[in-house]
């Protein structure tokens, strides 16, 4: 993971209002390395498997902060998610995952304050984010990886540090008198504990709201047998049975796994070239239309058939063509959202066969029990997700040539709007095969949004008839006239119309306000139930967003920028 100052004008003038004066954010890199971790370290014994937590105090990822009493910044967190990735693909040996401070009485302080305070609102909204991805990326590993995490609080875990707990599965206390958990974030900073704290408490652990309300104003938290009657831990222990009982809680966790063992799949350095507004992977590439404010993403299909069985997939590991198309998606759309807030409009292709998608497709479905195989599908599932929650509008346009088929075709139905060109480009290629869309059993939940619904449920909820008539394309190639017919593209128009359709759709777009679109976006892309993940981003886009940009928290007088220098916030007392 590296970072350098980005040297672009629009993001090194501070914004106006409760920004100005800020840092500029630097440009981010997410790739690293256990070799490379400065902030965390990562030890595997066995079944078990160490996180222990020793942030570098001078490693932050911009100058003006350090990161004391192992708090911890965008920087830290990155170190956290290519952990937690490594030890799914990298260690099927592993089942159960102990995360610990590496500091004494001191777990974890939460996010760094003067960080926080330096930051613009953009970039703090985004790390509360990408924080919170990393923290479900764990719940989803305890829940579908059969790796479970312990938090063992050697100590203090304050704000994003109880955070990180809450995310675990089991929470175990240090009893040495003076170590608590807290949230303070309301009496000491003016915010809300922004990676689903407050969420987590009341929805995840079940913690009676007058109890949960109590602890969130009180900023010193809780320690001992209250923080266990409480629910906000599991148990506690004196410092004499620390190691003895970590290691029966961890061994009883690991006991409850079904993973296999054997060999894992190394996470290579990925294979990306930048050149100018073009970045380009193996099956992913991005040309960048800065004056339209837009990026152009067009992802490939698979020049080969798949492996013949499980073992084959294992063999092909990262260059698995799903595999290398998760991980260079993902790695593209962290980079975009990060360090490209001013293309407001992403445009999502694809070029190839899709019979070679669709084999697959099936392939994904027939060997879903395979350790290997069910990772990818997951990976792809968190994906999709980050897709869902990314303040972007995202444009499916399907052409000659497309490949929307089985689960690549979420990618389609997690855009915003689709379109789909009627027959072929008359002047280009008057004997291209049209373009088709077709849906499979895996466009039915196998890769589910953070509601619970598969995005197809999500697409016509409320419309169950229409539901049951998509699902009864599955399997069938589906024109343009078919596909709107179905409901599954917003326009279906010819070559005397499509083009110049297109360019009005997102130059339109691009006029638009982006704060509303990002408003918008959130609820029209979140039908139906509420879950704990809706929940979560849902109030970091609306309330967190709107507290962040406040004066009481960020203004010059406001809590952020005061804490730590003796003088309380200033607030204006009237209520919104």
């Amino acid at each position: 993971m590296t970072a350098v100052q980005h040297d672009e004008p629009e993001t090194q003038t501070a914004a106006p209002g409760p920004d100005a004066g800020t840092v500029a954010p630097p440009v981010v890199d997410f790739d690293t390395h256990p070799d490379r971790y400065r902030h965390w370290r990562l030890d595997v014994d066995g079944e078990v498997a160490t996180l222990t937590l020793a942030v570098a105090e001078d490693g932050g990822l911009v100058p003006g902060y350090e990161l004391k009493m192992n708090s911890y910044d965008l920087g830290v967190d990155i170190e956290l998610h290519d952990a937690v990735q490594r030890l799914r693909f990298e260690h099927p040996g592993v089942k159960a995952v102990v995360v610990t401070g590496g500091l004494d009485r001191m777990f974890c302080a939460g996010a760094n304050i003067r960080m926080l305070a330096q930051s613009s609102h953009a970039w703090k909204v985004n790390f509360c984010k990408f924080t919170n991805e990393t923290r479900n990326g764990i719940e989803d590993a305890t829940e579908n990886s059969g790796q479970t995490y312990l938090a063992a609080l050697n100590g203090t875990a304050a704000g994003g540090g109880y955070e990180l707990a809450l995310a675990c599965d089991d929470i175990v206390l240090i009893d040495d008198g003076s170590s608590t958990v807290s949230l303070p974030e309301v009496p000491l900073l003016g915010v809300l504990p922004g990676t689903g704290g407050l969420t987590r408490v009341v929805d995840k652990r079940l913690v009676r709201k007058d109890r949960a309300d109590l602890f969130a104003t009180k900023s010193e938290g809780y320690r001992g047998e209250t923080a266990v009657r409480w629910g906000f831990v599991d148990a506690t222990f004196p410092k004499r049975e620390w190691t003895e009982k970590l290691a029966a809680r961890a061994a009883e966790a690991a006991s409850r796994s079904s993973r296999p063992g054997g060999e894992g799949v190394t996470l290579t350095p990925l294979d990306r070239t930048e050149d100018g507004d073009a970045i380009t992977y193996p099956y992913v590439r991005a040309a960048i239309a800065r004056d339209a404010r837009r990026v152009d993403i067009t992802i490939e299909g698979p020049t080969d058939a798949p492996p013949a069985d499980a073992a084959g997939v294992l063999a092909a590991g990262v260059d698995y063509w799903p595999f290398a198309v998760a991980r260079a998606l993902d790695d593209l759309v962290l980079r975009l959202r990060t360090n490209s807030q001013d293309l407001g409009t992403w445009t999502f292709r694809t070029a190839g066969d899709p019979a070679a998608v669709l084999a697959y497709d099936e392939q994904l479905r027939a060997l879903a029990d395979d350790w290997f195989v069910n990772e990818v599908r997951h990976f792809l599932k968190r994906l999709y997700k980050r897709l869902d929650v990314t303040s972007r509008s995202l444009i499916g346009v399907v052409e000659p040539g497309s490949c929307f088929a089985g689960f690549l075709a979420e990618v389609l139905l997690a855009c915003d709007r689709q379109y789909m060109l009627e027959g072929v480009y008359e002047d280009v290629d008057p004997d291209a095969d049209p373009a088709t869309i077709t849906l499979t059993p895996a466009n039915d939940g196998d890769y589910p949004m953070g509601n619970g619904l598969s995005r197809l449920a999500s697409r016509f909820w409320g419309h169950d008839a229409d539901l049951e008539a998509a699902r009864a394309t599955f399997g069938t190639a589906l024109d343009a006239t078919a596909a709107d017919d179905a409901g599954l593209v917003t326009l279906a128009m010819d070559d005397i119309d499509f083009e110049e359709e297109l360019r009005i759709v997102l130059e339109e777009r691009a006029s638009l306000s982006p704060d509303a679109l990002t408003g918008m976006e959130a609820n029209h892309r979140f039908v139906g139930p509420e879950t704990l993940e809706t929940k979560v981003f849902g109030r970091l886009t609306a309330w967190q967003n709107w507290i962040f940009n406040r004066p009481n928290a960020s203004g010059p007088e406001g809590a952020l920028r005061r804490y730590g220098s003796g003088q309380r916030g200033s607030y204006d007392y009237k209520r919104v």
